[in-house]
C-alpha cells in the first residue's frame, strides 16, 4: 500500500510540473496561436495612449493592428514596453510584431524586417503658444533648452542638425515625448523637436498652450516590425495593408486620428 501510495504521489509530481511548464500553444507566424501580440510604448500620443480608463490602449497603432488582426482572423493583444526595450521584446518572443510609429531605418533593417510603410513623417519644432523667441529654423535654436525624446529620430535629427550648423544647445531628453512637451509647458525647456504628426496632437485642441514654428518636409517612414526572417508575417502584414490602402479603411483611420487624409504621404 505504501508502495503503491508512493507511486502514485510521484506520479501527480509529475503531472503538476508538467502542468506548470506549459506554455501557450504556438500559431502558425505567431508567438500564441490565435493571438497576434503587439509591443508598443504606449505614451506617444496621437499613435499609442491610454484611454480615461487608463488601461486600454488607443490612437493610431492599436486602431491599425486592430483591423490587420481582424482581417488575418485573430484576436489582438498589446504589451506595452518601454521603448530603449522594445526591440528586445521582440527579440524575446514576447510579442510578433512592433507597431508603434518606428522609422524603418538602414540600420534597423540590418536585424529586423519591415512591413511596407503605412504613414510619412517629419520632424517639428513646437514652441509654447506665448513664447516671445523668434524661432524660424533650427539654426534658431543655437543657445536654448531643447527636450525631445531619446532614441528617436528626433533625438537623431536634433544632433545631425547641431553637427551640420555647428551650433549647441542645452539637451534634455525625455523617456516619453509627453514628458518633453509636459516640461515645455511649465517653462523648464524652450522648445520641444518631435515628430510632426505627435506635435498634431498637441496643437490641435481649441485651448492649446503650443505653437508650430517649424516642419520639415516627410522624410522618414513608420512601418511594423518584425524578426528578421520572419517573412510568413511580413507577408500577410503588407497583404492587409495593401487591402486596407484599396478599400479605402486606411484612410478612415488618418481621418479619424489626425482630421486629414495622409495617403499621400507614402506614395
Amino acid at each position: 500500500m505504501k508502495k503503491l501510495f508512493n507511486v502514485l504521489c510521484a506520479a501527480l509530481m509529475v503531472l503538476a510540473i508538467s502542468g506548470c511548464s506549459k506554455k501557450a500553444e504556438k500559431g502558425e507566424f505567431t508567438v500564441q496561436k490565435g493571438t497576434l501580440m503587439v509591443g508598443m510604448e504606449v505614451g506617444y500620443p496621437p499613435f499609442e495612449y491610454y484611454d480615461t480608463d487608463g488601461v486600454t490602449p488607443i490612437g493610431f497603432d492599436p486602431l491599425l493592428t486592430k483591423e490587420i488582426a481582424k482581417r488575418l482572423g485573430l484576436e489582438v493583444k498589446y504589451v506595452d514596453t518601454a521603448w530603449d526595450g522594445i526591440l528586445a521584446g521582440l527579440d524575446t518572443d514576447r510579442y510578433d510584431v512592433i507597431a508603434s510609429a518606428m522609422t524603418i531605418t538602414e540600420d534597423r533593417k540590418k536585424n529586423y524586417d519591415f512591413t511596407q510603410p503605412y504613414i510619412g513623417n517629419g520632424q517639428a519644432i513646437v514652441l509654447r503658444k506665448d513664447s516671445n523667441l523668434n524661432i524660424k529654423d533650427f539654426k534658431d535654436l543655437d543657445g536654448l533648452k531643447v527636450g525631445y525624446q531619446a532614441e528617436t529620430t528626433s533625438d537623431f535629427y536634433t544632433e545631425k542638425m547641431i553637427n551640420e550648423l555647428g551650433i549647441s544647445m542645452v539637451l534634455n531628453e525625455y523617456d516619453k515625448v509627453m514628458n518633453a512637451y509636459a516640461d515645455l509647458k511649465l517653462g523648464r525647456i524652450d522648445a520641444v523637436v518631435s515628430d510632426s504628426l505627435v506635435a498634431v496632437s498637441y496643437l490641435a485642441p481649441a485651448d492649446s498652450e503650443f505653437k508650430q514654428v517649424w516642419a520639415g518636409t516627410p522624410d522618414e517612414y513608420f512601418g511594423l516590425c518584425v524578426k528578421k526572417g520572419n517573412t510568413e508575417l511580413q507577408s500577410k502584414l503588407n497583404k492587409v495593408l495593401d487591402e486596407m490602402k484599396a478599400d479605402g479603411s486606411l484612410s478612415k483611420i488618418y481621418m479619424e486620428i489626425f482630421g486629414m487624409d495622409l495617403s499621400d504621404s507614402i506614395k
